[in-house]
């Protein structure tokens, strides 16, 4: 700011963050890659994360899975909480309710200790939801440790469609988000000013895991 900044971009704000609520108030262009946190009224480009999440849910409710549980990212992600939301929203309209949550920081470690506590509150679960890649993929891990096996005992769904997403086994069905095209069409508003809110659309990619 002291050196006059031309233009920010602002990647995964969370709630309460001082850099967002300092730059809304800055009078310097900003564009967030991502729903600003707070409710503050700064232009963005996002996922449908919502979608996302429902799109994972009806594939589970298809595949005849009866009792689900679900990774959920940091609660001061907006996105984060919107890809929970669409997909336990979708299972309450299925008339299945008291989905038990376990959260994580989108890390490896927590997608791990997320399913290790999962298992012991809902020992017969047969379908993971995890809200991305990375953690699907430690609940991959910690399923196998546990002789569950993956598609066949639990079915696993993650978000991202990250590289990681097609080279574990089973290869994992997943959320895929453009994030190529959200990087640019961010950059394009920065530069060219435009205020408008574009929200891009997400595609589940079925593979072997679900």
């Amino acid at each position: 700011m002291a050196k006059g900044i031309d233009g920010v971009l602002l990647v995964g704000a969370r709630d309460g963050h001082p850099l967002a609520v300092t730059l809304a108030a800055s009078g310097i262009p900003v564009r967030c890659v991502g729903r600003p946190p707070d409710g503050l009224a700064l232009p963005y480009v996002d996922l449908d994360n919502r979608d996302g999440g429902r799109q994972a849910a009806e594939h589970l409710l298809l595949s005849g899975r009866k009792a689900m549980a679900v990774i959920a990212g940091p609660p001061a992600m907006p996105g984060a909480r919107a890809r929970v939301e669409g997909f336990l929203t979708t299972l309450t309209s299925a008339g299945m309710t008291n989905v038990p949550v376990a959260y994580g920081d989108f890390s490896h470690l927590s997608g791990a200790q997320a399913m290790r506590w999962l298992l012991r509150r809902l020992p017969h679960l047969d379908a993971v939801f995890a809200a991305s890649d990375v953690m699907a993929v430690a609940a991959l891990q910690v399923l196998h440790r546990a002789g569950r096996r993956v598609p066949h005992d639990v079915a696993l769904v993650g978000f991202d469609d990250a590289p990681v997403a097609r080279h574990v086994n089973p290869p994992l069905t997943t959320v895929r988000q453009p994030v190529e095209e959200l990087a640019v069409v961010a950059a394009r508003l920065l530069l060219n000013g435009q205020r408008h809110n574009p929200v891009l659309p997400t595609e589940l990619v079925v593979r072997e895991s679900a």
